[in-house]
């Protein structure tokens, strides 16, 4: 959703500043790849030699999320930080923003909000902005009182949890307790929903300005994200009640750059928040070639004070992960690439991981539909967003980590 464009408040020159980013993943690659065409080099920080990132970003400092030193140097090299992974220290980030004077954004104020899931969830509540019920465990005991009153609780660990580590399904008194030591500490306990659909929302904080992007269908299996449709097949209704809650969800956040917001749609309409990254996100990778700016080179303007790039959306589009299909970790290699390649309207995108693990996202796949020209703007409806999964899923079945053909594979679920 775009407000209303303003002049821009500063005066820029090219070449532009540098950016560090802590952690240098896939998110951090497009993000490098996003700053390059505006001027902006990427220094990024990340403890794996050679990271996905190092290949097109200006360098790499080799060191661990919350090194002192590293952090140090980072700032000492770029005129602005900002994070792709949740896994930073906003205590040493303030520490460094003090010594130093370079500015970071997000505020580290969010990332300590975001990082513990108990204090996110009572920062929305407090806010009055619908999230499912949730409480704080300490121990077996609790757990299982929450599910013998919600018949049945997701467990989630309070830190450190991301693509579905630390959460653990309860789905009985019994299992109580192999749950909470799965978990490993203190925890929350969040209701079980019925829910229709998962929902997404891009947002945008920047000077002075507030921006979404159109909803997104997000679907999940054993906790990690396969597929992305926008727009969302949701009514209209729903998806403009997302896109309010994401900004009031925004509101509650300190300091500028992408925010990826995970919803829930519940049969009865409702549309309650799951959980929070302040930072690009799985969600918004559509935004590359569905949304006349990406949510990269968006997080970049943004956290420099720039002009923000337009939210608009230009076709529908669908997202397929490149999961590991492999049993166990082996050297990365993708067979069957030819087909996305000659496939119309099909992009690929190769994370640079030299090791493919089961499950882990190694890559991802756009389709675009037709777009629709629609009062002089770019506009869609949701009557192409099955068809663009559906190939998608065809193209992204097409593909394999594994020896030998594809055929070989065991089906998989859609």
């Amino acid at each position: 959703m775009q407000d209303r464009l303003q002049p821009p408040a500063v005066t820029l020159t090219l070449p532009g500043p540098t950016l560090g980013v802590v952690g240098g993943g896939q998110l951090g690659r497009m993000l490098a790849e996003a700053a390059a065409p505006l001027g902006v080099e990427v220094i990024v920080l990340d403890p794996t030699p050679d990271c996905p990132a190092a290949p097109v970003a200006r360098d790499q400092i080799v060191a661990d999320f919350d090194d002192p030193e590293g952090v140090r140097e980072l700032a000492e090299r770029g005129d602005l930080l900002t994070f792709e992974i949740e896994l930073a220290d906003p205590d040493l980030l303030d520490a460094v923003r003090e010594e130093t004077g370079v500015p970071i954004q997000p505020d580290p104020s969010t990332l300590r909000t975001i990082q513990d899931k108990l204090v996110q969830k009572e920062t929305l509540a407090a806010a009055g902005i619908p999230v499912p019920e949730f409480e704080r465990v300490e121990d077996a005991k609790a757990v299982r009182r929450t599910v013998e009153r919600h018949d049945g609780v997701m467990l989630k660990a309070r830190k450190g949890g991301y693509d579905g580590r630390g959460n653990v399904p309860v789905a009985t008194a019994e299992a109580a307790g192999q749950a909470f030591d799965a978990i490993g500490g203190d925890a929350m306990a969040e209701e079980f929903l019925d829910f229709e659909r998962e929902l997404a929302v891009i947002g945008v904080k920047g000077d002075g300005a507030v921006r979404t992007y159109p909803t997104t269908e997000t679907i999940h299996r054993e906790e990690i994200l396969r597929e992305t449709v926008t727009p969302a097949r949701a009514g209209e209704v729903v998806r403009e009640r997302a896109q309010a809650v994401a900004r009031d969800v925004l509101a509650e956040l300190d300091g500028r750059g992408v925010y990826g917001i995970e919803l829930f749609e519940t049969r009865e309409g409702e549309v309650l928040v799951n959980e929070i990254a302040p930072r690009p996100h799985n969600s918004g990778h559509w935004t590359i070639e569905g949304a006349t700016c990406s949510q990269f080179e968006t997080h970049v303007r943004a956290t420099l004070g720039w002009p923000l790039g337009e939210t608009t959306h230009r076709c529908p589009t669908a997202i397929a992960n490149l999961l590991g299909d492999v049993e166990e970790t082996t050297v990365a290699t993708l067979s069957g690439v030819e087909s996305v390649l000659s496939a119309p309207n099909a992009h690929l995108h190769w994370y640079g991981k030299r090791e493919v693990r089961p499950l882990r996202k190694m890559g991802h796949l756009a389709v675009t539909g037709r777009t629709h020209d629609v009062d002089g703007g770019a506009d869609v409806d949701g009557e192409a967003a099955p068809e663009v999964l559906e190939r998608a899923r065809l193209l992204r079945d097409g593909l394999t980590f594994k020896q030998g053909t594809v055929d070989d594979r065991p089906g998989e679920e859609q």
